[in-house]
């Protein structure tokens, strides 16, 4: 694998079946990673964590293990609380990380997620001394998202050769999965501006209580919901509506307004601790199961899951 470190970020896709290939293709990448003093991380679902500490032995001791189940569920906080958080603990050495945010059990409804996170690792990394081998179950994930990984990564790792992408496209898979996000019809929806923003978090609250979301998960959403409803009356117009359903066990919040959200990587950045401001799309990553978005010139929306 130390060929793969050929320029400052190197961001390759390897392809397995089974965990003799799992293995094959991840335990030399991290063993030589060690070898050259590089710090190592690996971020994949907990049974592949077992999988990789009994195959690396003592060297396991030396190594950053994370269940990505866990600390991935949503995949937008995947660069700041995930591969950012461990490449800036490390800002004067190159590190080596191997990140796996799609498994089989990603269902339909957060998988754009998890593809728009692939394509932005590409600019969120850009010009920094890491190198993220991102591992892809080719006999349990479906052909889409096989595809899609040659958009999103440089290189691929096939049968032990790697080789460049020939559909190398980050941008395109971003906006093919900034996907129109429609209200079901049995949502509840409340108008808000300035002047509204407590009765519209109040709303919020309320109905997510009575969907069955209590605790710290209904303080949490409450927290989103005044975050988004007021980026909305600063940012996005002046005005927005704020809808909330129960969708499959999680409560649903979707704001919409008239802004337009530019940047790809907005929530996705970990914040200096000197920044004023900016911090409330990437506290609604934190707090949050899952976020989609669908921005354009025409408005954005954003919606949260937050499991009951």
């Amino acid at each position: 694998m130390t060929a793969l470190i050929t320029e400052s970020f190197v961001h390759p896709a390897l392809f397995y079946r089974g965990d003799e290939e799992y293995v094959d293709g991840t335990v030399p990448f991290i063993r030589d990673g060690l070898a050259a003093g590089e710090p190592v991380a690996v971020a994949v679902p907990g049974p592949k964590l077992d999988v990789l500490r009994s195959a690396l032995g003592d060297a396991a001791a030396d190594v950053r293990f994370i269940d990505m189940t866990q600390v991935g569920r949503n995949p937008g906080r995947i660069i700041p609380r995930v591969l950012r958080v461990f490449a800036d603990a490390h800002p004067k050495t190159r590190v080596r990380i191997i990140g796996e945010p799609i498994w089989p059990d990603r269902t339909g409804v957060e998988y754009p997620a998890c593809a728009q996170h692939e394509a932005l690792i590409n600019s969120a990394f850009e010009g920094r001394d890491a190198t993220i081998l991102c591992p892809y179950d080719e006999a349990g994930l479906s052909e889409q998202v096989l595809t899609d990984a040659y958009a999103t990564h440089p290189v691929v790792i096939t049968d032990g050769r790697q080789r460049n992408s020939p559909s190398y496209a980050p941008e395109r898979v971003v906006e093919r999965y900034n996907e129109p996000l429609p209200v079901p019809q049995a949502a509840e929806g409340h108008a808000f501006d300035a002047d509204a923003l407590p009765t519209a978090r109040h709303f919020v609250v309320e109905r997510a209580a009575r969907f069955g979301l209590s605790g710290v998960r209904l303080d949490d959403l409450a927290l989103v919901a005044a975050e988004l409803t007021t980026n909305s009356v600063v940012h996005g117009g002046g005005t927005g509506i704020v809808h909330i359903w129960a969708e499959a066990g999680q409560v649903v919040c979707q704001v919409r307004d008239e802004g337009h959200l530019k940047d790809p990587l907005a929530g996705r950045r970990p914040s200096p601790p000197a920044q004023l401001g900016g911090r409330g799309l990437l506290l609604v990553n934190y707090l949050t199961d899952l976020v989609r978005v669908h921005t354009g010139p025409d408005g954005t929306v954003i919606r949260c899951y937050v499991d009951c």
